[in-house]
């Protein structure tokens, strides 16, 4: 009986991780649903959210599920602007959001490459950022190869679109981003760059590892 119990014991921490596999940690979120629900999302982010389809539109592959949840939130209520994002979230319950952010986490990112001269430009400011301008290093939130900090909501940036990267670093900066919450860091910071600047550190991102 005790042989039988100490197998039972030892056994249960392999039963409830083998459970706890399909649900996200940050959202909660059902892996295996958010895949079949995903199955739209394909037509603008491609196939596991590697989003190969139009360099404009985000890849969402290995990106943070509190950072994706958070958006779609977002996008929902109409506090992020985007009127195709609007129409795709807003029939979108809580467990949805929870589901497809969990399955886009659980997805491995495609790298892409970034071009050789954005390295001399951008590699300073991502890993030292300019103390002259205020602008703080980028790694200090999204850390040194770009994974981001999923808890803090910080995103995953590494591998990301270059036109993507660089048409939301232009809107931090123009005000259109980032009026409320964290994304009022991101507006301080881009409101110090330049577009040279911003073309290169998107280049440089997509080329993180």
């Amino acid at each position: 009986m005790k042989r039988v119990l100490l197998a039972l014991v030892l056994c249960a921490p392999l039963s409830a991780f083998a459970e706890g596999e399909a649900k996200d940690p940050f959202v909660n979120g059902d892996i295996a649903a958010g895949a079949t629900k995903a199955a739209v999302c394909t037509a603008c982010h491609g196939p596991g959210g590697n989003g190969a389809i139009n360099p404009e539109w985000p890849k969402l592959a290995g990106q943070g599920s509190s950072y994706i949840a958070a958006q779609l939130a977002s996008f929902k209520a109409h506090t992020r602007s985007n009127p195709i994002m609007w129409g795709q979230a807003a029939a979108l319950s809580d467990q949805d959001i929870a589901d497809l952010a969990a399955y886009f986490a659980s997805e491995k990112p495609v790298p892409g490459v970034a071009s050789t001269e954005s390295v001399a430009i951008a590699e300073k400011l991502y890993r030292g950022g300019d103390a002259a301008r205020g602008v703080p290093a980028c790694s200090a939130c999204h850390g040194p190869t770009g994974a981001g900090n999923p808890a803090a909501q910080f995103p995953h940036i590494s591998g990301q679109n270059t036109g993507y990267a660089a048409n939301q670093l232009k809107s931090y900066r123009a005000g259109e981003r980032g009026a409320k919450g964290k994304g009022q860091m991101m507006a301080a910071v881009a409101a110090h760059l330049t577009d040279a600047e911003i073309e290169a550190l998107a280049s440089y991102i997509s080329g993180l590892q």
